[in-house]
């Protein structure tokens, strides 16, 4: 199948003078179902709809926008796979000189606040055609939020971008239900009950909906922030949810209740769809996030976890969308046939691997959960853990013509692992290519309970069994172990704590994340607001960048470069005598150490 139009010339090779739905984007066009755009923009051409892309447009003036003429519906504006800010600017807020979602890494090619910019420049060319906003920067700023960059509460982005319409989360159901009953005849103004969708109005007559305190409330009370983000919060349980109504002066931000969750036939259909599986053949630079996924797949959707630091709740939803078993066996054999394909497949899996086949097992009261996570504090009763599906598709995977090797590099919940014993054998037995990524984030208990993780314990338990079960396999295999800095509830005191545990295992780590405010999650809402929304407690935040800093430096003690800091940090904190902790002698403690992509991590000695 051709790649979506991008010229016009490309347009007539279809033998199209219009089209239907025009998709605006801040990434490079890669067509494979990873990135959201080609993925509507596909599914849309599948329903009927003449669909063209417009990539990364150059938003100086209101030309490039024109390139593909007026769309007959609308057009669909995303900033692309990641927020504009947090895809230019470090936790530090430093200017980024990189960005993988376009050729030649080049930073750059799209703008601060992409779909505001974009959105404006559309209005200027075509002041009548209307704009449909969405994508993850519109989708996690759909009501008033906290902005990091800027240090201030700001409106919805629906009303900063003056656009028409707002979609947030996954949009398949939403965008062609739009576009349907656009070519019905209907006008986008007139269409006001489509799930999973966000307007403005001027005045509100709506029965049952929950009503959040208004922008200019939460902008002048801390305290309000935190209870409009519970609010809106306790609303994304597709089933029991209200419409929300939060006020911005004279007009009201209306969002009606999240799209129900695909079923597995409407995922396979989706993944189904014919993608090149490759970027546009204008591109003669590579483009370093086609590169990382292009041999991945994704089984499913979704994730239960809830933790505090993650926007997948109010994006994906927490519920789990998978795939069957052939759907993905067949988009593996069609990927084996592709020229780049060199026999592994680097990815089987979704935000979490083995969450694949997961899900309720009581239908009523998945309907009426309120649940932030189905496994913290502790799994939930009705939570299926039943690890056979999961199993049974890794051990199809690789049995599969010319697959040579399947790794799982997406990350795995080792919390759920105690109860997915079949699971963890084939995952240490096949599926780690010398590293498994984990994510514990922290280990002192006090600071992983505010993230809803799992503390230390649990993952000792995990890291004890993970060298028992290489050792039985005879792999020398190693854990690739994400850890966050930062993060409200930690202290500069934790951070040294955290250090000294992972010396005395056996853990080095070169490259930590500091901790960024993004919209959308409950842990930012702690950092601007020094509550925990959900139960109203206060919570220590480092915001001054220098605590920040010194905080991620304690995790990289080990390297010289951070020495400076790490002795600022035990002087703030009166423990210089600890400073022979960290680097007295580490014989007999570290057997090996080893460098993969750019991070260190060391082997404890058996």
């Amino acid at each position: 199948m051709p790649f979506i139009p991008t010229t016009a010339e490309e347009m007539r090779q279809r033998g199209w003078s219009e089209l239907d739905i025009i998709f605006v984007s801040g990434d490079a066009y890669i067509d494979h179902p990873a990135f959201g755009v080609p993925l509507l923009a596909r599914w849309l051409e599948n329903h009927g709809f003449r669909v063209g892309i417009i990539a990364q447009p150059d938003w100086r003036s209101k030309e490039p926008f024109m390139a593909l003429g007026r769309p007959r519906l609308f057009f669909a504006v995303s900033a692309g796979a990641m927020d504009s800010m947090v895809a230019h600017y470090t936790p530090a807020r430093k200017l980024r000189h990189d960005d993988a979602y376009t050729p030649g890494n080049r930073h750059g090619a799209r703008p601060n606040r992409a779909t505001v910019v974009y959105t404006s420049r559309l209005k200027e060319a075509f002041k009548d055609v209307p704009v449909v906003i969405g994508g993850i920067e519109a989708s996690l700023r759909r009501f008033a939020h906290y902005d990091f960059w800027e240090n201030k509460v700001r409106r919805s982005i629906l009303f900063d971008a003056k656009a028409d319409l707002l979609i947030y989360g996954m949009a398949e159901r939403a965008v062609l239900e739009i576009a349907e009953r656009m070519r019905a005849g209907e006008g986008l103004k007139e269409i006001r009950d489509v799930r999973g969708t966000a307007y403005g109005c001027g005045v509100v007559d709506i029965n049952n909906h929950a009503i959040i305190p208004s922008y200019e409330e939460i902008a002048a009370s801390k305290e309000k922030f935190a209870e409009a983000f519970r609010l809106a919060y306790q609303q994304q349980n597709p089933w029991s949810a209200l419409v929300v109504v939060q006020q911005h002066g004279s007009r009201t931000l209306v969002c009606n209740p999240p799209s129900l969750p695909l079923t597995e036939v409407e995922m396979d259909a989706v993944y189904a769809l014919p993608f090149e599986k490759g970027p546009h053949p204008s591109y003669t630079e590579t483009i370093p996030a086609w590169d990382q996924i292009k041999s991945s797949v994704t089984s499913h959707r979704g994730c239960f976890g809830g933790c505090a630091f993650c926007a997948i709740t109010m994006h994906q939803g927490k519920t789990i969308q998978s795939r069957s078993k052939s759907s993905i066996l067949a988009e593996i054999s069609a990927m084996t046939r592709k020229p780049w394909f060199r026999g592994t497949v680097s990815d089987v899996g979704g935000p979490t691997a083995n969450m694949y086949g997961l899900g309720c097992n009581s239908p009523d009261a998945m309907k009426k959960c309120q649940r932030e996570s189905c496994i913290f504090p502790n799994i939930c009763r009705n939570l299926r853990t039943d690890d056979k599906p999961a199993v049974s598709l890794l051990q199809a995977v690789r049995s599969l013509d010319g697959v040579k090797h399947t790794a799982v590099s997406s990350g795995v919940r080792y919390d759920l692992l105690e109860r997915q014993p079949a699971y963890f054998s084939e995952l240490i037995a096949h599926h780690v290519s010398g590293l498994l990524k984990i994510a514990p984030e922290h280990l002192i208990d006090h600071v992983t309970e505010i993230m809803r993780k799992p503390g230390k314990k649990t993952f000792e338990t995990f890291l004890a069994r993970f060298r028992e079960e290489s050792l039985r396999f005879d792999k020398r295999q190693y854990i690739v172990p994400y850890l966050i800095s930062g993060h409200p509830g930690c202290t500069l005191a934790d951070m040294l704590e955290l250090a000294l545990l992972l010396k005395n295992i056996g853990i080095k780590v070169e490259q930590v994340q500091d901790f960024t405010p993004t919209p959308g999650t409950i842990a930012t809402c702690m950092f601007y607001s020094g509550l925990d929304p959900m139960t109203g407690k206060r919570v220590y935040t480092a915001t001054s960048d220098r605590e920040k800093g010194l905080q991620k430096s304690l995790l990289l003690w080990h390297l010289p470069a951070e020495r400076p800091k790490v002795m600022e940090a035990l002087r703030e904190l009166g423990r210089e005598s600890d400073s022979g902790m960290l680097w007295g002698s580490e014989a007999g403690n570290v057997q090996r150490t080893i460098r993969p992509r750019g991070k260190v991590f060391t082997k404890k000695a058996r």
